[in-house]
């Protein structure tokens, strides 16, 4: 496949794990890089061969990149996407992919009428740990998946990082900067979300006007019910937890760990299980899959995975809970999915 000729807005920190993971593919051709940050530029162009360009705009006026890679924070990423798709290039954008509805309409509508490929940096859902939970629903040893919780912790609501401290541009704290995560990760593997009722918490630290701690209740649109707890003031913590009428598997992240709990006919306690690594089934390196597939989007190959549409219905649903919270109602998710479809 001939590569795909790149210019990157956004090159250092979380930029740089993406120039390393376009680098493992092998799919692309590093033509120019801008980013406000002149050491990160001059790093990128070390180490990646990238131009270093004056300004976005300059990137976005060479007629030698036929996509654009955004990196940066997420209030910047929808003003960057659609700049890119007036411009006539693909788009591949990280998460969360943007602050509002009003952004999220005005994102998709450019590259919808530009008819470019958008990517999305979510991770795809066909790594190991998520092929062990097709394995064990596969063989019925879940039976009949009844409800799903997932946690994500960590103290970062008492670091200093201005944008995150704004409720317009970070809602729902927590929730939004990792949240997103088990919301893109839950949807590809159990159902879209039909509605939320959501609680945030924003006392706690009084420096701050994000939440403190969200707890949102999620009913999927096939019935299975979910909690996600997002907690921005507490210690490092994250787990996904399936239940099932015949047994639950409890998923720790960071370092993973797995465990299967049967359940008991007698409905007694029955010890957890812990499976090994080596026991999980072989599944894809899916930190590339997301590039990968958006690469060989753009030659005619496939489509992007995760998908555009996939990173809209993650931060909608976001949305919806600070619905929720601010009118104290059960809101619906609109079907962002469905527009792939009109």
């Amino acid at each position: 496949m001939e590569p795909i000729r790149v210019g990157m807005v956004g090159v250092g920190g979380f930029g740089g794990y993406r120039r390393d993971r376009m680098r493992e593919t092998g799919l692309f051709q590093c033509v120019a890089c801008w980013d406000y940050n002149p050491a990160a530029s001059a790093a990128a162009a070390a180490q990646d061969g990238f131009q270093v360009m004056d300004s976005y705009e300059a990137l976005l006026a060479r007629p030698d990149i036929e996509a654009i890679v955004i990196s940066t924070g997420a209030t910047s990423h929808a003003a960057y996407a659609i700049s890119a798709a007036q411009a006539g290039k693909h788009f591949f954008v990280e998460k969360p992919l943007c602050c509002d509805y009003d952004e999220l309409h005005a994102l998709l509508d450019a590259g919808e009428k530009a008819g470019v490929v958008m990517g999305m940096g979510h991770s795809a859902p066909d790594g190991p740990v998520n092929e062990l939970i097709r394995a064990y629903i596969a063989a019925d040893k879940l039976g009949t998946i009844t409800a799903i919780e997932m946690t994500t912790s960590h103290g970062g609501g008492w670091c200093e990082s201005p944008w995150r401290f704004i409720k317009a541009k970070n809602p729902g704290g927590m929730l939004f900067q990792c949240g997103v995560h088990d919301l893109a990760w839950v949807e590809p593997m159990f159902g879209a979300v039909a509605e939320v009722a959501s609680f945030m918490r924003y006392d706690v630290n009084p420096g701050t006007e994000t939440s403190d701690a969200t707890v949102t209740i999620l009913r999927l649109r096939n019935g299975i019910v979910c909690t996600l707890n997002a907690y921005h003031v507490t210690a490092y913590h994250h787990y996904k937890f399936i239940y099932g009428t015949k047994g639950n598997l409890y998923i720790y992240e960071f370092p993973t760990e797995v465990y299967f709990q049967e359940r008991s006919p007698q409905g007694k306690p029955e010890h957890r299980v812990r499976i090994e690594e080596q026991d999980f089934p072989v599944g894809k390196d899916h930190s590339t899959t997301n590039v990968r597939t958006w690469a060989e989007a753009i030659r005619g190959t496939g489509e992007p995975c995760p998908s555009i549409y996939d990173g809209a219905s993650a931060v909608a649903t976001i949305f919806a809970a600070e619905e929720s919270t601010r009118t104290g109602r059960i809101v619906a998710v609109p079907d962002f999915r469905a527009r792939v479809k009109a």
